[in-house]
């Protein structure tokens, strides 16, 4: 269940996290609160999740994503294990996408796939869409098919126009 912070600040919206958390999921083992943005709740918010995160049943899991954990009061961090996410190295991204094309028999240059992976600058999900969106034609895909559909030129064609400028 995500809950978007930035537009739900207040403690009311946090009152009505409260009520609805102790009814246990209907299918799954856990509800997963993913709560976006939580450096934007208020401070009575927080206080009001405060009591929630201490004594959370037993099928309830937080997610507390932020961009400023520096906003989050200290009440609420200490109570929380903190992961800091990176975008992922370029040499692993083209690794998934080489895996995605062998189990889809997919033929697929190198130079191909390191486009596709420096146009996702460090997202698997945004890479592995441009991969389908580049299998999708049933063709070879090549570092030519790569640029056409994100419309880059080449790197000759950008060393050509660095020179003329120089």
């Amino acid at each position: 269940i995500e809950i978007d912070a930035a537009s739900n600040t207040g403690v009311d919206d946090v009152r009505d996290l409260r009520e609805k958390i102790s009814f246990a999921p209907n299918e799954a083992t856990y509800k997963v609160y993913i709560i976006d943005e939580v450096h934007m709740l208020s401070t009575a918010a927080f206080n009001a999740l405060l009591k929630t995160l201490e004594e959370p049943p037993p099928h309830a899991l937080f997610v507390l994503a932020t961009t400023e954990p520096h906003k989050v009061p200290d009440t609420i961090s200490s109570r929380c294990q903190q992961h800091d996410f990176r975008r992922v190295p370029l040499e692993a991204i083209v690794g998934k996408l080489r895996r995605i094309c062998e189990t889809e028999d997919v033929e697929a240059d190198d130079d191909a796939l390191e486009l596709v992976a420096r146009s996702a600058t460090g997202s698997i999900r945004d890479a592995e869409s441009l991969l389908d969106q580049l299998m999708s034609s049933g063709e070879a895909i090549s570092a030519e098919h790569v640029r056409d559909v994100l419309g880059t030129p080449a790197d000759a064609a950008v060393g050509d126009l660095v020179d003329a400028l120089v």
